[in-house]
């Protein structure tokens, strides 16, 4: 198949199944750690057919192995962050160029042209440590955005209050992107009445305070700042890819990564809805005819799986330790962990 994006970055809902397929196949040959995965399952690999046949490695994987597609020097290596008591995952690259188009191309999709924000990261904790994909997309958003003004912002809170203000003077759209303590503790010491700027949280409280939900963290962030929502990012370091929610929560996908969910009790039970008031079903190596179509009340709840294109190179199905919600417009949401998963710098909040 095209490994250099072009048809990732150009796929639409009629041929994803059909590209999400080859990508597996692609993955199952030449991952060894997902091969062998797939088959301590005893899936054949040659029946799988339908997203929902799919295995999703679970993540914990990306700590414990080099979950690493066709043999390959990196050219770079994302580490998630963690305290002492945790493993951190590592991703390994081979064409950064991937992850450059997918995070570009995402941010266009959902917020427009970056070269028309000014774009400020409030990212202390992972400007503090080397290795954060989150790190490495604002910094190359800032340098794309080509605003005098755009860059990161360490604990020079007053500079930022000054240049926010300067920057609503001029009319500026900008987007202020932050770790939610870093935010929480600029908008304690300066209150603002903001009309042109964004407010994105990425989530983080890495027990530098009291856990918050995000209901309450971002109830906090507009009472401080002025503005009328805030917005969100979802990512984590084994994703090459983001969603992102303009208000109350609510994630969306570019075309190239979407959600599904699983059911805590049987995690090969996979879940995700077909459209208003429909739902499929399946349940396994053991299941392989049609699955069930079931009217029920959407959301679904259960454990979130991904499914990302943009991780050609390391695996594209994945099976995270975030418990959430999937609503039939695509739409999803965070609700929580599940038990006995570690935290992750870049998780968000649980309800």
């Amino acid at each position: 198949m095209d490994h250099n994006g072009n048809r990732i970055f150009n796929v639409n809902e009629s041929n994803f199944r059909d590209l999400a397929l080859q990508l597996f196949r692609f993955q199952y040959q030449y991952n060894a750690i997902y091969k062998t995965y797939v088959d301590m399952l005893k899936f054949n690999a040659q029946e799988i057919n339908e997203l929902h046949d799919i295995p999703f490695l679970p993540i914990q994987f990306f700590k414990t192995h080099r979950v690493q597609t066709t043999d390959f020097e990196p050219v770079y290596e994302f580490q998630s962050s963690g305290t002492t008591q945790t493993i951190n995952s590592h991703h390994f690259i081979k064409d950064m160029e991937l992850y450059r188009q997918s995070f570009t191309k995402a941010f266009e999709l959902f917020y427009g042209p970056v070269e028309e924000w000014c774009i400020i990261g409030l990212l202390p904790s992972y400007l503090e440590r080397k290795n954060s994909s989150l790190v490495f997309m604002v910094d190359e958003l800032i340098r794309k955005s080509g605003h005098e003004q755009s860059g990161f912002n360490l604990y020079e809170y007053k500079q930022l209050q000054k240049t926010l203000e300067e920057l609503e003077s001029k009319k500026q759209k900008t987007l202020l992107i932050g770790v939610t303590f870093a935010l929480i503790d600029f908008v304690q010491q300066y209150s603002f009445s903001l009309k042109y700027t964004t407010i994105m949280e990425t989530g983080g409280m890495k027990g530098r305070r009291e856990e918050m939900t995000r209901a309450e963290v971002h109830e906090l962030l507009r009472e401080k700042s002025g503005v009328d929502v805030i917005h969100s990012e979802y990512g984590m370091t084994e994703l090459l890819s983001q969603a992102y929610s303009k208000g109350d929560g609510i994630f969306y996908c570019p075309p190239w990564m979407k959600v599904l969910v699983r059911d805590e009790e049987d995690p090969l039970e996979v879940r995700f809805p077909m459209g208003k008031g429909q739902l499929a079903i399946t349940a396994g190596p053991a299941h392989h005819s049609p699955f069930t179509t079931h009217h029920s009340r959407l959301p679904v709840k259960g454990i979130i799986n991904i499914i990302d294109l943009a991780n050609v190179y390391s695996c594209s199905f994945i099976a995270t330790d975030d418990a959430g919600k999937i609503y039939g417009d695509g739409g999803f949401e965070v609700i929580g962990r599940i038990d006995n998963s570690d935290i992750r710098g870049c998780s968000l909040m649980a309800i």
